[in-house]
């Protein structure tokens, strides 16, 4: 596709649980404070499928609209009293796809400035489109909230998901000792991260506590799960100064087990500077961060092999809703 042409190609959902539908919409132009991206591939998150079934109100994302969240690309154009980035810089960004902004299943995107960080240089484009939403939202949690400790023991809750494989990541490089619940077929990934994996078919919180905590409770626990998970987290908190962070703290649960121990919670939403235009310089700052930890070898994101287009962006919203993918979706825009 030429520079100059006024128009991109683009998927587009036009009604809740609707197909994809291949489009030509104009080319965006990029306003004051943004730049303008050609996309090279788009993340897909359990979140974007949630969207399109339109189940997902709080992203207030109406339809018809081009989804997808997370992308990596290349600067095309930077519009005025934007300093920072010229034309072909390698970027990546948590960048739309909520709130009525435009999404990254299409050729190009005109990004607010400050959400967008360079990519990380060890990785593709594909591997970086994996990253944004999950690594801001672990790094909401484990940093920002429970600012986590060298020397801390820390549990994660669904350790080889989308956002989980990344908390535990994190949190060892972060000097922590980290566990991991996880399936038993996933147990040397987790070793492989430098974590103990716990079997949470097998193992009840009294059992994994019992044995890694001497039954204090780990200082720590990152809840990527909800629901039942998260009453668990709240009864495998350290005594005196544990604290719980949860990423799908929306249900009803009860706090006693939390105040019995002397421990705190926290949640996150890592959607808010999307949805009010307030604190998105935060997010361009984390992925600053996190490509740092990227290229000293300390962060690798988990991707599943297959390869989608976007004429083939239904298969991979598929994939990511039947919660079939071995690591994270990621549809290839370019090439």
């Amino acid at each position: 596709m030429n520079a100059k042409t006024s128009t991109m190609r683009a998927s587009r959902v036009d009604q809740p649980g609707g197909d994809f539908v291949a489009v030509n919409l104009p080319r965006p132009e990029p306003g004051e404070g943004q730049v303008l991206v050609r996309i090279h591939a788009s993340g897909v998150n359990p979140l974007d499928t949630k969207i399109r079934a339109g189940q997902a109100a709080h992203a207030r994302q109406p339809l018809p609209a081009v989804l997808g969240i997370d992308m990596a690309g290349v600067v095309e154009q930077v519009g005025a009293g934007v300093t920072g980035w010229k034309a072909g810089d390698e970027v990546y960004a948590m960048a739309g796809g909520i709130a009525g902004l435009q999404g990254t299943l299409a050729e190009f995107i005109a990004v607010d400035a400050r959400l967008l960080a360079r990519k990380p240089a060890r990785l593709t484009m594909r591997e970086a489109a994996a990253l944004p939403l999950a690594v801001i939202t672990a790094w909401e949690g484990l940093v920002d909230r429970a600012q986590v400790k060298p020397g801390q023991k820390v549990l994660v809750q669904g350790g080889a998901g989308g956002v989980g494989h990344i908390a535990v990541q994190l949190a060892r490089a972060r000097g922590a000792e980290v566990f991991a619940t996880v399936e038993a077929e996933d147990f040397e990934l987790v070793r492989s991260w430098g974590a103990t994996p716990i079997d949470f078919r097998s193992e009840t919180v009294a059992d994994y506590v019992g044995q890694h905590t001497a039954g204090q409770g780990f200082d720590v626990v990152f809840d990527a799960v909800g629901g039942p998970v998260l009453d668990a987290s709240f009864t495998a908190a350290r005594r005196y100064g544990g604290h719980v962070v949860s990423i799908l703290g929306w249900g009803t649960h009860s706090l006693a087990p939390l105040s019995f121990r002397a421990a705190t919670y926290s949640g996150v939403f890592t959607l808010l500077p999307l949805l009010s235009g307030e604190g998105r310089d935060a997010h361009g700052a984390i992925l600053r961060e996190a490509a740092a930890l990227v290229d000293a070898g300390l962060l690798t994101p988990r991707l599943d092999a297959r390869r989608f287009t976007l004429a083939t962006a239904g298969d991979a919203h598929a994939l990511v809703a039947a919660g079939l993918g071995q690591g994270k979706v990621v549809v290839d825009v370019m090439g």
